[in-house]
């Protein structure tokens, strides 16, 4: 029977996560290993100071206090009693595009994967909520099940967003964009005045290049794109190779 591993960065208890599992049973066994809680923005972070907790609260069903991260490693290591054939972190409640997708856990979870050699994917839905996760959990039944048909570019994850539209206008193969955000940091004063400031928030700059993640979801289409785990700059590798003097 076909395994797949289920988590995300929203948390056990998220709308995302619970619809993933549903429309993926007809695939094959589903097994969950998700933070019990919220962990967006933590990127690839592993809990390495203290002591983690795996706690079964249902039948294939895991939490642990710790990062997305955190949950695949303890998912392949200690969890499961069989290799997974695949692997979907999500469905996260925004997007993860752009520059975002240094940041996401959602995105890093199923890099974790990946790194263990697990074809891995990432899904979001972009937005605002409320979130209705129907159209992104179809799609990603639909994309899990090419990706079990067929085999991906090696050390290559999916990462897929998905326009909060009932009728989204397509599928487009897109490269990763820029986006970054303006007024992100919001100043606020603490009981005794003290400044302090929170990191959130602002007004997204667009990237303005059509073949983009950013691009495809501003207008309306699913974006599909391979993310590479080698993060080497291959044609600033040999720019520096050829111009730079180093001996």
């Amino acid at each position: 029977m076909t395994t797949i591993l289920v988590t995300n960065d929203d948390g056990i208890h998220s709308q995302g996560i619970q619809t993933l599992r549903q429309t993926l049973a007809p695939l094959g066994r589903i097994i969950v290993v998700a933070p019990d809680r919220d962990n967006s923005a933590v990127s690839h972070s592993l809990t390495m100071s203290r002591p983690l907790h795996v706690r079964e609260i249902a039948e294939d069903t895991y939490t642990v206090d710790g990062t997305p991260t955190d949950c695949v490693i303890l998912a392949l290591g200690k969890v499961l009693d069989i290799r997974p054939d695949l692997l979907v972190s999500g469905i996260n409640a925004g997007p993860n595009i752009g520059d975002d997708i240094s940041y996401s856990g959602t995105v890093s979870a199923a890099k974790e994967g990946t790194i263990y050699g697990i074809p891995s994917m990432a899904v979001s839905l972009a937005g605002e909520a409320p979130y209705d996760f129907t159209v992104a959990g179809e799609l990603s039944k639909k994309m899990a099940a090419r990706i079990l048909d067929d085999v991906l570019p090696h050390n290559t994850l999916i990462n897929m967003n998905v326009p909060p539209l009932l009728h989204p206008k397509g599928i487009r193969i897109t490269r990763q964009g820029r986006r970054l955000w303006e007024n992100a940091i919001q100043e606020t004063e603490d009981p005794w005045g003290r400044k302090r400031y929170w990191i959130g928030g602002g007004t997204p700059v667009r990237d303005a290049n059509e073949d983009t993640d950013v691009h495809a979801i501003h207008d309306g289409y699913v974006s599909i794109t391979p993310i590479h785990l080698d993060l080497t700059n291959h044609s600033g590798l040999n720019h520096l190779k050829k111009e730079w003097e180093l001996d």
